[in-house]
């Protein structure tokens, strides 16, 4: 589904060249959870942005469902992140001034989907999460885990292929965090996609199907000992 084939990503620094991404071959299948760890600046985030089409290889290429996603013009990319991917942010990234189901509807809006027909398929990703009574609250009314389950249900209400995660559990207690990883943790299952979680938290190893790690834009083995330590 999702392949990096020697996919390079470098940057001018101050310092001279940074190597975000250095010579990645990876390929990612449906139905399963994949978890990507590593220290800040490993690179890991820009994996991500790669697969997402945010950014371009340097070198290299990044396919999904076998189209190189370089080749993409504006247009088609965007298409790709409307109807193929769902992604869901450290920061949620809700739009303050719409309500819960507004928020979830959004994408289907902007894909053009009839607005009641939009409007009911918001509500049962809600229901899906357990916020159907939420439905009406602004995101200033939720918890920060409720925001990031409204964040998952609008990730998944288009019934993407491939769901991207940035540090879901970064901005969450435990508990909280716990519940966002076992909703992130059926998504393979029930809804048939891929998902990628890119993060610091040791407990998403045991809800991944594979564990990788990231360092100095590397592929590494992971070290779960390394990973606890730096949560």
């Amino acid at each position: 589904m999702l392949e990096f084939d020697g996919a390079r990503k470098y940057y001018d620094g101050a310092g001279g060249e940074v190597r975000a991404v250095d010579d990645v071959s990876l390929a990612i299948n449906g139905r399963e959870l994949v978890a990507l760890f590593g220290p800040s600046g490993s690179g890991k985030s820009t994996l991500l942005h790669l697969a997402a089409g945010l950014v371009r290889c340097t070198a290299g290429v990044v396919r999904f469902e076998g189209r190189d996603l370089a080749v993409l013009s504006k247009a088609e990319v965007l298409e790709y992140r409307r109807t193929k991917l769902g992604l869901v942010f450290q920061n949620f990234n809700l739009v303050p001034g719409l309500s819960t189901e507004e928020n979830v509807a959004l994408p289907l809006l902007l894909r053009h989907v009839p607005h009641n027909e939009a409007e009911q398929r918001a509500r049962a990703a809600l229901e899906d999460v357990g916020l159907r009574a939420r439905a009406r609250h602004l995101p200033s009314a939720l918890s920060g885990g409720e925001q990031q389950r409204t964040a998952i249900a609008r990730a998944v209400v288009g019934n993407p292929k491939l769901i991207l995660a940035d540090e879901p559990t970064g901005n969450l207690d435990s508990e909280t965090g716990t519940t966002i990883l076992d909703l992130l943790s059926k998504l393979p299952r029930e809804r048939e996609a891929a998902v990628v979680v890119v993060t610091h938290d040791a407990r998403v190893a045991d809800y991944a199907d594979r564990v990788l790690a990231m360092r100095d834009g590397r592929l590494t083995d992971y070290d779960s000992q390394a990973a606890t330590i730096s949560r």
